[in-house]
């Protein structure tokens, strides 16, 4: 583990937001890491010669980033694995930490049919989360607006009054123990593709909120998921674990023959 960043916080929001209306919550240092993706080539789901579905390992960033040390990425190293592949490649992305299925194109005319399945919803996502604690209800909706925090990056907030729409839908699994701490195991899907969405709704209101609910908004769990170094518990917290955030299912049309296929990856927690 490396360096952590300040814990000050400044809030540079729009003039109409008055500091009453703003829930501060100290989540303690932000950390930082090293970064050291695993090693080996990334495992494949299913492949064509338009496509290919992977089963992301938790560590390796999607995309390469800004630092040249952060240039190994699951698009790098698929295009290794893809020598003739053309074209941006990547039509989504998963945090560095959250495993699971991810869809990337061969061609550049796959990854625009791609991209504007995303962009119209026709594709259909689930995730698997085991979070702090028992919930008390067994379904439901959360329906809870969040932007960037522009201030404290990486970051994001729920805003009542200048978030954008985020919804996800919740389903109870099972609950269990993990680490002899009370847990449960809970499928999300969500229907918006908000940066840090699941997490933050499922840590809500454990999180930095403004405004109060509008009509039909409603809160998060309260249920951190287990090993999220942003939203969840103290680093020293009995549950202390990689991120168990999951992506197990997504369901999308053949680019080609329109046909509708769906593609599972087993959660390794």
């Amino acid at each position: 583990m490396g360096d952590t960043r300040s814990t000050k916080r400044i809030y540079r929001n729009p003039p109409d937001i008055a500091e009453s209306m703003i829930r501060r919550v100290q989540t303690g240092p932000i950390p930082h890491f090293n970064y050291i993706p695993p090693e080996g080539p990334i495992p494949i789901i299913f492949e064509d010669e338009t496509f290919v579905v992977i089963d992301k390992p938790s560590g390796i960033l999607s995309v390469p980033g800004i630092a040249e040390d952060k240039k190994d990425c699951v698009r790098s190293r698929i295009q290794e694995q893809f020598p003739l592949a053309t074209g941006p490649m990547t039509c989504h992305r998963l945090d560095q930490s959250t495993s699971g299925i991810m869809i990337l194109a061969l061609d550049a005319k796959t990854h625009k049919n791609l991209s504007k399945q995303f962009e119209d919803r026709k594709i259909t996502k689930s995730y698997l989360a085991l979070v702090e604690g028992h919930l008390d209800s067994d379904e439901g909706t959360i329906n809870t607006p969040i932007r960037k925090d522009i201030d404290v990056r990486p970051l994001m907030l729920v805003d009542h009054l200048y978030g954008k729409p985020s919804v996800t839908h919740y389903k109870v699994i099972s609950r269990e123990e993990f680490n002899g701490q009370p847990a449960t195991r809970v499928e999300l899907e969500p229907h918006t593709g908000r940066t840090h969405q699941l997490r933050v709704h499922c840590a809500h209101p454990k999180v930095t909120t403004v405004g109060d609910p509008k009509e039909g908004e409603t809160s998060g769990l309260n249920a951190p998921i287990i090993g999220d170094e942003l939203y969840g518990s103290d680093v020293n917290d009995p549950y202390k674990q990689r991120l168990l955030l999951h992506a197990s299912m997504i369901s999308i049309h053949h680019p080609i023959t329109g046909k509708r296929m769906t593609f599972k990856a087993p959660d390794p927690f």
